[in-house]
């Protein structure tokens, strides 16, 4: 059966997998759904259309699934989806999303959410994320897979960071950060790639190069963002399993609404 603590409140129409444990004083709404081997931990509250997937580990003092900081916002029924194996620390607060947009907030697979952590309405979240300590986002905002956000980080509304990307203590993101980009400062510029981050994934020498090449071309070489796109795609080739990288950095940059950061 369901581990929960005697002094928990489950409402009944909450589905909970019989491997989930939940600790004490810990509040599920009734349109929650929660995985396999997922843990809820003391203080906790999980509210709204919120469905948490497997294995998912959720710390002390969370708020889960809450209404939307919108003031348009006026009950409409909107959601939270969240993956598998994601660690989420204590103060963390995730929001349901709005039917100004997809009416959603997901969080992939394997995040490492830290405390104090706000992810706002509408935010989607790719996997093998890390948040570090009390990074803001605000609502609409998009980060793709392997971000890494440091500690106090704050990214304005519909802001996006491509995967791979990296920020440093206290940036202040207002515009978009590219792929495979490190950025630092307030306002946010650009510093380098994250190397080291693609070296651990695998990354092989040759399409950390072109990587850097791309990155010269972006912010080294004077050019304007269309020449530097038109230089980057004539690197296509040169390197094996690079075509890829090229292909998510234009796909990125062609979608780009508030800029990137410079």
């Amino acid at each position: 059966m369901t581990q929960v603590h005697p002094t928990a409140l489950v409402d009944p129409k909450a589905e909970l997998d019989a491997s989930v444990s939940v600790g004490a004083y810990a509040v599920i709404g009734p349109h929650v759904r929660i995985g396999a081997g997922s843990s809820v931990g003391a203080h906790c509250v999980i509210e709204g259309h919120t469905t948490i997937g497997a294995n998912n580990r959720i710390f002390q003092f969370a708020s889960i699934g809450a209404a939307p900081q919108d003031k348009k916002y006026a009950g409409e029924p909107t959601w939270l989806e969240i993956g598998d194996g994601n660690t989420i620390r204590e103060f963390v607060t995730i929001n349901t999303g709005t039917v100004q947009d997809a009416g959603v907030t997901r969080l992939g697979d394997d995040n490492w959410i830290m405390a104090y952590v706000h992810i706002a309405h509408d935010c989607q979240l790719g996997s093998h994320i890390i948040l570090a300590n009390a990074v803001q986002l605000a609502g609409h905002v998009h980060l793709g897979d392997w971000v890494f956000l440091g500690g106090l980080t704050g990214v304005h509304q519909f802001g996006r960071v491509g995967a791979h990307a990296m920020t440093a203590f206290q940036t202040r993101l207002a515009q978009d950060v590219p792929p495979f980009v490190t950025a630092g400062g307030n306002p946010a510029e650009a510093q380098s790639i994250n190397a080291e981050g693609l070296r651990r994934r695998g990354f092989s020498p040759e399409r950390i190069t072109l990587i850097k090449q791309m990155y010269r071309l972006l912010y080294r070489k004077g050019l304007t963002l269309q020449a530097a796109r038109e230089q980057i795609d004539a690197l296509r080739g040169e390197a094996a399993e690079a075509d890829a990288d090229i292909a998510l950095m234009q796909d990125f940059l062609s979608s780009a609404v508030r800029g990137i950061v410079r």
